[in-house]
């Protein structure tokens, strides 16, 4: 099964309580953004590998060409078993720089029936319980403040309501505030579920709507807001500057399956060429749960340098 950030979110979280055309061949990359933009690796693509050889595996991501990195969970607990200021200057030791970090906005009931994602061994991946904006947020955002990272981004929370989404819009709004006081600018990360109507009303145009434009950004996903069904460059035109922050990842035919960019059916020329209208100021390469996340990570890179021109 492909497991993907959503679904361990949504597993994990409750302990504690895409629409382009095909063709990933894309030509050069048009103007909006030079050659030589920084590359970001979301670090959640490392899952359940990371916490084995933390320093080992942020050297082989670095060695890759990877510039930029977006922390987010760890079966260690804080970041990656180590303070801020740690984590930051191990990092910033191997060339690389933190920009981002990811927490749970709320926590998820979790489905009757659902389970863990599995580790290598075929067993339930442990972790400790996740800590959340909803009842821990001033915490999560002055840890986030001590070691200078630019971005705090919500990585998901419940929408599956009125209610829900009402209760995250809150949440939302608190944060960025809070965020604004320490000099962090606070952005919410989408899956596909925000573009599915909820009683006539579409998640996501509501969180865009009624939370505060300077305080909560958006970190788009390019692929989840493809499969649902939307078309990120009109995004940017209907929300110009509204998203800094990029996910890109590629899907199959079936929009089910996760592939490294560029070896799926997503058309990533006309996105990377509307970075401009999109305000977009960093994007990080991400694979859930891969089989091989080195693999994929080199294919990515390699993609978006060679063919993008990035």
């Amino acid at each position: 099964m492909n497991y993907n950030r959503r679904k361990f979110i949504q597993s994990a979280g409750a302990l504690a309580l895409g629409g382009l055309a095909l063709s990933g061949k894309a030509g050069t990359l048009l103007n909006n953004l030079k050659p030589g933009h920084a590359v970001g690796l979301q670090l959640f693509t490392f899952f359940g590998v990371i916490d084995e050889d933390v320093k080992g595996t942020l050297t082989k991501i670095a060695g890759l060409g990877y510039k930029e990195l977006e922390s987010a969970f760890s079966k260690k607990g804080g970041f990656y078993g180590m303070s801020p200021k740690d984590f930051k200057a191990t990092v910033n030791d191997l060339g690389m720089s933190w920009t981002s970090h990811h927490v749970l906005g709320a926590p998820f009931k979790l489905p009757p029936g659902s389970k863990m994602p599995l580790d290598a061994d075929g067993k339930p991946m442990v972790i400790p319980p996740l800590k959340n904006l909803r009842d821990n947020m001033q915490e999560l955002v002055d840890s986030v403040a001590e070691g200078g990272v630019k971005y705090l981004v919500c990585a998901n929370s419940p929408t599956a309501t009125l209610d829900e989404i009402k209760s995250t819009i809150e949440v939302l709004n608190k944060t960025g505030e809070a965020a604004k006081k320490v000099g962090i600018q606070f952005a919410y990360h989408n899956h596909d579920m925000e573009f599915h109507p909820v009683d006539g009303k579409v998640p996501y145009d509501l969180l865009l709507s009624e939370t505060d434009p300077k305080n909560v950004k958006m970190e788009l996903d390019l692929a989840w807001a493809i499969k649902g069904g939307q078309n990120p460059v009109e995004m940017f035109k209907k929300h110009p500057g509204r998203f800094p922050l990029w996910h890109v990842k590629d899907l199959d035919a079936s929009r089910e399956n996760i592939l490294p960019v560029g070896s799926g059916t997503l058309d990533f020329k006309p996105i990377f060429a509307a970075a401009a209208s999109a305000g977009m100021q960093h994007f990080f390469v991400e694979h859930d749960m891969p089989k091989d996340a080195l693999a994929s990570i080199t294919s990515s890179i390699g993609y978006l340098k060679n063919t993008l021109n990035v």
